[in-house]
């Protein structure tokens, strides 16, 4: 696994319930602001094995990424069982639900 592949699983484990991230954030949390593709990769190689809170991240508009049918649903669900409310379309408030860690 690539420096920049754990540091995006480190990023990831960090991220509280009931908050979303973008996969650009994540990307530039992780060293590499270009790099939000490489994080939906990492999401699909590695969510299960690392038991990643997958459910947490999102596009850059606020949206659920994933097609209907094709986990946008159970992504919805995961997410308002977090107490995040989405919209039908999947959208999510930023301004409410977005992680913005302090830093130290």
């Amino acid at each position: 696994m690539t420096s920049f592949s754990e540091r995006v699983i480190r990023v990831l484990k960090r991220v509280p319930r009931g908050k979303v991230v973008t996969y650009g954030q994540v990307a530039a949390m992780a060293g590499n602001p270009r790099g939000a593709r490489q994080v939906v990769r990492i999401l699909n190689t590695h969510s299960e094995k690392e038991r990643l809170p997958w459910q947490r991240v999102i596009n850059r508009e606020g949206k659920i990424a994933l097609p209907r049918a094709g986990g946008f649903e159970l992504q919805k669900k995961l997410l308002q069982v977090e107490g995040v409310r989405v919209s039908k379309e999947g959208g999510i408030d930023l301004t409410l639900y977005q992680w913005r860690p302090r830093r130290s």
